[in-house]
C-alpha cells in the first residue's frame, strides 16, 4: 500500500504540468474573482487558494473511496488476489496512456475527458454561485465542485484508487495524489503566467511522461511478477 500512495504523490507533482495547462483558466477565474485587496497581495490569498485546493482534493477523496469501494466489491466477487491483480494491471496500463498524455505522443485519455465534460457542464453552473468569492467557505465549496472538473489524469489515478483494496485506501490514494498536484496549483494561484509557460514547455512535458510512464512500467512488474 506504501509503494501506491507513493506512486500517487509523485504522479501528483509530475502530472502538474497537465494541470498548469488544463487548470490554468480556473485557477486565473478563482483569483480574480477574489476582492481586489485580496488579490492585491500573494498573502491575503494564500488562504483562499488552499481552501479551494482543499476543497478540489476533498472530491477527490470522496470520489476514490468510492471507487476503493467498489473494486473491493468486485474482488469478493471473485478470488481476491487475482481480481486485484488485473485491477493493478489496468492501473499501470492507464499510468503509461498519462505518460503518453503528459509527453504529447498519444491523446486517447482526451476522449474519456469528453465523456466527463457532460458532468462538469452539469456541475459548473453550481460554481459560479460562489463567486465573486468574499469568504474562505466559498472558496473550499468553489474548490468542491471544481474537483470533478473533467480530467484524465484525475481519472487514471482512480483507476489506481480501484485497485487499492478499499473505500479507506482508496480515498487515501486520491488523498496522496491530491497533495502531490498541490504545490503546482497553489503556485500557479500567484504566478499564474508564468507557471502557464513552464507547463507548456515540450522538454518538461515530455521528462513528465516518461516519469509517469516508468511508474506504470513499475506497477505492471509489481502486479505480474512480484504477486505471482
Amino acid at each position: 500500500m506504501d509503494s501506491i500512495l507513493v506512486t500517487a504523490l509523485v504522479v501528483g507533482f509530475l502530472g502538474g504540468v497537465h494541470c498548469l495547462g488544463m487548470c490554468g483558466g480556473v485557477v486565473g477565474a478563482l483569483t480574480f474573482s477574489l476582492e481586489p485587496k485580496a488579490q492585491a497581495s500573494w498573502w491575503r490569498m494564500l488562504p483562499f487558494q488552499l481552501a479551494y485546493n482543499i476543497g478540489r482534493i476533498s472530491s477527490y477523496v470522496i470520489i476514490g473511496a468510492l471507487f476503493g469501494f467498489l473494486g473491493a466489491t468486485l474482488g469478493s466477487l471473485a478470488t481476491f488476489l487475482p481480481a486485484q491483480q488485473l485491477l493493478q494491471v489496468i492501473a499501470g496500463l492507464f499510468m503509461i496512456t498519462l505518460g503518453l498524455y503528459l509527453g504529447g505522443w498519444w491523446f486517447g485519455l482526451v476522449a474519456i475527458e469528453k465523456v466527463g465534460g457532460s458532468i462538469w457542464h452539469r456541475l459548473s453552473p453550481y460554481a459560479a454561485r460562489f463567486t465573486p468569492v468574499k469568504y474562505i467557505h466559498q472558496a473550499w465549496l468553489y474548490g468542491l465542485v471544481w474537483g470533478w472538473l473533467p480530467c484524465g489524469l484525475v481519472y487514471s489515478m482512480l483507476i489506481m484508487a480501484l485497485s487499492a483494496g478499499g473505500a479507506l485506501e482508496g480515498g487515501l490514494v486520491m488523498l496522496a495524489f491530491g497533495l502531490g498536484t498541490l504545490p503546482n496549483l497553489l503556485l500557479m494561484g500567484g504566478f499564474a503566467f508564468y507557471f502557464t509557460k513552464i507547463s507548456r514547455n515540450l522538454w518538461v512535458r515530455r521528462f513528465a511522461g516518461v516519469s509517469v510512464m516508468a511508474m506504470g512500467f513499475w506497477q505492471l512488474y509489481l502486479a505480474v511478477v512480484v504477486s505471482v
